[in-house]
């Protein structure tokens, strides 16, 4: 019995309104997102669960509501904590930081979280998942980054260089034997 776990990286969201966790999507963000559900549409998801971010939930959320399903939130899916600050970064100084991460799994800037942190704190979720909803089919409303170290647990070769050429929305299909990766699979065409 084998467990599907689909990767919902959030759309297309403004970086001028709101906070991290409070900022929504764009139109062209709210287009993708039906998007989103016109292509999982077919696809017999059982459960949603999600970053709280504002953003990730409503990416998701058209989806959930076709399938009639409430969204679980967790905390722990939240995007990686760059500063102590609930501020917007902008892309200019994020990618870099990011870049560093990468290379530096245990650096962060003061009151931010690490790689290596956020990615403990994403797989322990991940794993719980697989563990409480085996043999489901279940989307996960994520961030880039985030999701990118999930899938790096698994498979080396989704690293710094994949996320840079992963979109936003961007869906990936996960199959699981119990907690083995059999494969991935990018749904999202552009």
């Amino acid at each position: 019995m084998y467990t599907y776990i689909y990767m919902v990286r959030h759309g297309e969201s403004p970086k001028t309104d709101g906070n991290e966790r409070t900022r929504g999507l764009t139109e062209k963000g709210k287009v993708d997102a039906y998007r989103i559900t016109e292509l999982l549409k077919d696809e017999g998801v059982d459960t949603f669960i999600s970053s709280p971010y504002s953003r990730a939930v409503l990416t998701i959320e058209e989806l959930a509501h076709f399938y009639e399903k409430d969204i679980l939130v967790d905390e722990n899916l939240r995007e990686c904590v760059f500063t102590s600050e609930d501020t917007i970064i902008s892309d200019k100084e994020l990618y870099p930081l990011v870049k560093k991460m990468f290379s530096h799994p245990n650096f962060s800037l003061r009151g931010g979280e690490s790689k290596a942190d956020c990615q403990s704190r994403a797989v322990a979720v991940l794993k719980e998942i697989l563990k409480n909803f085996k043999g489901h089919k279940i989307v996960i409303g994520t961030h880039g980054l985030v999701m990118t170290l999930m899938m790096e647990y698994y498979d080396s070769q989704y690293g710094y260089e994949f996320l840079m050429e992963t979109s936003k929305p961007d869906v990936y299909k996960m199959k699981f034997n119990n907690e083995q990766l059999i494969d991935i699979k990018r749904l999202w065409a552009e």
